[in-house]
């Protein structure tokens, strides 16, 4: 089973820059995309044989996560149940019959971390809707973390110590994951430098390789021996961020 998650940058830009033809180069069993940006009722994706959820933000236009699933889940929830995170159509939850999968779309701290507060309670609460799914069944989920987790995940760690997306308190809420039982996929399989998700549109950034490792799959630690492979597809273009990914075995 292979499991792919994308953020796009804008479903309808992406639908416009070969999305289809990446779609079906890589393929997913389950395809988990963040910033959708848009409705469903505002869009087409022609896919056959897929199930698609959707989560939109209210306001129009903004963030979103949408699933593409070739398997039908038992159930699809919206969001953390929480009011003060769930108006920006930032988690989907697809129930099968083996585990939970959770599409996320983490919240950026901003420029100037005018967000910083926010982002911290959405880590905790985050962290409690995840480890409340796994009391029924394990867990995986998937996306935008926001955050380069060590000062191996980005390429000039010092200068962006006080930066969104590399500040300790944000990389206390990755410990937390890790430290709660959660495993990082991609460190299972490559412990090397130089391996990011995110570039930067300015100074030629994805050509220098000058980037960010903020999108993951995490994946409860029950579900390690499944684990077969777990990956970054650098040379899929479309956005400023590139697809990651998981092959699991069935159970």
């Amino acid at each position: 089973m292979k499991l792919v998650s994308w953020n796009v940058n804008g479903l309808r830009a992406a639908l416009k820059n070969s999305f289809m033809e990446s779609f079906a180069s890589m393929d997913p069993d389950i395809m988990c995309l963040q910033e959708t940006r848009v409705s469903p009722h505002e869009i087409h994706v022609p896919l056959d044989g897929y199930h698609l959820f959707w989560n939109s933000a209210k306001k129009r236009g903004y963030s979103g996560t949408a699933v593409f699933s070739r398997r039908e889940p038992l159930g699809v929830s919206y969001g953390m149940g929480v009011e003060d995170h769930d108006t920006e159509g930032r988690v989907i939850t697809l129930e099968y019959s083996d585990f939970h999968l959770v599409d996320v779309y983490t919240p950026n701290a901003q420029h100037g971390l005018a967000r910083l507060d926010y982002r911290q309670r959405w880590d905790m609460d985050f962290l409690s809707f995840v480890k409340g799914l796994e009391r029924t069944k394990p867990v995986v989920f998937c996306g935008d973390l926001n955050v380069a987790h060590k000062e191996i995940d980005l390429k000039n760690p010092k200068s962006n110590e006080r930066n969104p997306g590399f500040t300790r308190e944000e990389r206390a809420g990755f410990d937390r994951y890790v430290e709660s039982g959660f495993i990082d996929t991609f460190r299972e399989f490559d412990t090397g430098p130089d391996n990011y998700t995110w570039w930067s549109y300015r100074f030629n950034a994805r050509a220098k390789n000058i980037g960010w490792r903020i999108d993951s799959f995490c994946i409860s630690s029950s579900l390690r021996p499944r684990l077969k492979d777990a990956f970054i597809l650098k040379d899929i273009y479309g956005s400023d961020h590139c697809p990651v990914g998981v092959v699991m075995e069935d159970s």
